[in-house]
């Protein structure tokens, strides 16, 4: 595997492009070493989403059909 030693300041779009150049064996890996992170997900937000869930399940014809929606936007 080849090396690349960096010590530039790049933005978040120059990043993009140069990870745009590599081949997609290596853009899986950046992508695996960007999400396999173990991401925290605060309590708050957990809360939240399981609010919304039992909003649904108590109520689910407050949803609403995705393919209708998209046509009102």
């Amino acid at each position: 595997m080849e090396s690349i030693k960096l010590n530039i300041n790049l933005n978040v779009n120059q990043l993009v492009e140069a990870v745009k150049q590599l081949s997609p064996k290596e853009r899986l890996k950046v992508n695996d070493a960007i999400w396999n992170e173990d991401m925290l997900i605060p309590v708050e937000h957990q809360r939240i989403v399981l609010e919304r869930m039992a909003k649904v399940k108590s109520n689910p014809e407050r949803l609403l059909e995705w393919d209708k929606v998209s046509k009102t936007l």
